[in-house]
């Protein structure tokens, strides 16, 4: 209790989240015995955090990481909302529905939530705008869309899924792709339900296979990006961590040699922006994985795993439990924080009623990804509202 009253009062006060969880953890490894200069617990902190980042597996996300900000540079965001707008542009409402689609084609590129929509924040929303959407409509539509991103592989939520619990990243990111098209398609389906009502315009763009095939040439090496990753993975030729070694290798050729945007003097910043997300999460990471472990000892998933049981036998209703207990977090808390924390805690409960251990991290990941976007608080929503001057309330309304 007190440790958990430690952590919710570091967090209220304004501390950032890993070091939110490093007060929590020093507490809870003091409270197993001993004071702070007698207690041999402690000691065992600093193995627990080295042996956390200790894993081969873990090199697949600075690297992804790095090749998403490479892609970034070179413009490939246009690339992609041309192809996406010469498909389903003629449609009414063909901005949103480009920008849906866009989102999808996106994913493989970044990986990312918040940078999606801070990229069709910066990008897209504007456009829409523009052409007579409501600014917190472009904005709603492009936080929905968000969520696609780390849902359709390369994830680095997955990434860091599967080298924690000893799941097959190969398994997580196949298990995406459906889900991520799913969202898009019904997201797409309810742009088109209510187009009428909204009186969402029509854009002056011909479905012409000369124009499709024209976008589709210039974004063709960016929609190769995902196929070469998965290609290689599924077919067991390279592991994550090569593939993504392969990705950047990739994305600095088609940069510096086919787009010919991306110049030497461009990789001190994009390799300091890279340092600076890496740096965050993995300190996230060690500091999670010592506070998992004295979770774990403290048998805390065990108990939360038999009083969930107790409170019905019903698996689905378990399993909208476990999915609201996420999203609530997920909204108020690094996302990597919850699922290092939660998801050793929440996957024997998932065992119990059933779920493979790939089936139940893709819904752990999906819950998370949706917190992003979810009213009041979810990050997305802070993301697009900084980005392009819309209250959160307006956004809120439509999403």
């Amino acid at each position: 209790m007190i440790v958990a009253l430690l952590f919710v009062v570091s967090l209220l006060i304004g501390l950032p989240i890993g070091v939110a969880i490093g007060v929590a953890t020093f507490a809870g490894y003091i409270a197993l015995g001993g004071g702070i200069v007698d207690n041999n617990f402690l000691v065992m902190i600093p193995s627990k955090i080295f042996s956390a980042l200790n894993s081969f597996a873990f090199l697949a996300m600075p690297f992804f990481i790095l090749a998403g900000e490479i892609m970034n540079k070179t413009g490939i965001t246009d690339r992609i909302l041309l192809f996406a707008k010469a498909l389903v542009g003629h449609w009414r409402g063909g901005l949103a529905h480009t920008n849906m689609l866009a989102s999808l084609l996106f994913a493989g590129v970044s990986g990312s939530a918040t940078a999606d929509a801070a990229a069709f924040g910066r990008t897209l929303v504007p456009a829409m705008v523009r052409n007579g959407y409501t600014r917190s409509y472009a904005c709603a539509v492009t936080a929905a869309g968000s969520i696609v991103g780390p849902t359709v592989p390369p994830s680095s939520l997955m990434v860091l899924y599967g080298s924690i619990m000893g799941v097959s990243i190969a398994g997580l990111f196949a298990s995406g792709i459906l889900p991520g098209i799913v969202i898009t398609l019904l997201c797409m389906a309810m742009i088109t339900l209510t187009g009428k009502a909204k009186n969402l315009p029509r854009e002056d763009v011909l479905l012409s296979r000369r124009i499709v095939w024209a976008a589709f040439k210039k974004a063709f090496l960016a929609l190769l990006m995902p196929g070469i990753i998965l290609g290689g993975i599924l077919g067991g030729i390279v592991t994550p961590t090569e593939a993504a070694a392969i990705a950047v290798g990739y994305a600095l050729f088609i940069g510096m040699f086919v787009y010919k945007n991306l110049k030497l003097s461009d990789l001190p910043e994009i390799l300091a922006r890279t340092a600076r997300i890496n740096g965050v999460v993995f300190l996230i990471v060690a500091i999670a994985s010592a506070l998992g472990w004295w979770l774990g000892f403290e048998r805390i998933p065990q108990d939360l795993s038999k009083g969930l049981l107790a409170l019905s036998e019903n698996k689905d209703l378990i399993l909208l439990m476990l999915i609201g207990i996420l999203l609530v977090f997920g909204m108020v808390m690094d996302i990597a924080a919850v699922l290092i924390i939660m998801g050793p805690v929440l996957l024997p409960i998932m065992a119990q009623i059933g779920l493979n251990p790939i089936h139940g991290g893709i819904i752990i990941v999906l819950a998370l990804n949706i917190s992003l976007m979810t009213p009041p608080i979810g990050a997305c929503l802070f993301v697009l509202s900084s980005v392009t001057g819309e209250r959160i309330g307006g956004i809120m309304k439509d999403l």
